[in-house]
């Protein structure tokens, strides 16, 4: 089955019964390791699904920084929403961190397939609620856990990301500088 029919079918509590119907509003992607699919001042015109590979959001502070603000991985889901939803240029770029396929879904065929078909309107409502529980988690742990913590904690849920993930990428979406990180790092290895 469809990584994309499996994921509606384990989020929903109805199954899709058309398929083709449903993958149809849907184009496939490729994009090599380090390839942009979206770039911050451009206007964002797709909306991704991953179906294999890793993606990131961020955006480039005053001073040159690159900020990660999120991950997607198989089975999930990323644009810069309001940009997709309003029409406007976007704040964020996406990148590809690993070679990558996606489902890319525009605005025009987003709305249709929402209009059209009950259960995929249920469906984005439950990733939304799902996405936007986790930011807040992110915040609260960000804002009142110690950077040690909050780093082991993220270790333990996601060990995969931790292997996937350039170091310098993981510091700026954990809050941290790259060297801090390394520092951090060198010191659980030799507490094991």
């Amino acid at each position: 089955m469809h990584p994309l029919i499996q994921h509606i079918n384990k989020i929903n509590s109805r199954s899709v019964t058309d398929v083709p119907k449903i993958l149809s509003f849907f184009e496939a992607y490729s994009f090599r390791k380090k390839e942009m699919l979206l770039e911050e001042g451009k206007r964002c015109a797709a909306y991704f699904f991953v179906i294999k590979g890793c993606l990131r959001l961020f955006f480039t502070d005053e001073n040159g920084v690159e900020q990660t603000l999120q991950f997607a991985l198989e089975n999930w889901w990323m644009t810069d929403l309001e940009a997709f939803r309003s029409g406007r240029i976007s704040g964020y770029s996406i990148q590809a961190l690993e070679p990558t396929e996606v489902l890319s879904i525009s605005h025009r065929n987003y709305e249709q397939l929402l209009r059209e078909n009950s259960l995929m309107e249920e469906y984005f409502r439950r990733v939304y609620e799902r996405a936007y529980a986790a930011s807040l988690l992110r915040i609260q742990l960000i804002t009142r856990m110690p950077k040690q913590a909050f780093y082991e904690n993220f270790e333990s849920k996601y060990p995969g990301f931790l292997q996937r993930i350039p170091q310098k990428v993981l510091a700026s979406f954990l809050g941290f500088t790259p060297e801090y990180l390394s520092e951090l790092r060198k010191k659980r290895k030799e507490k094991k």
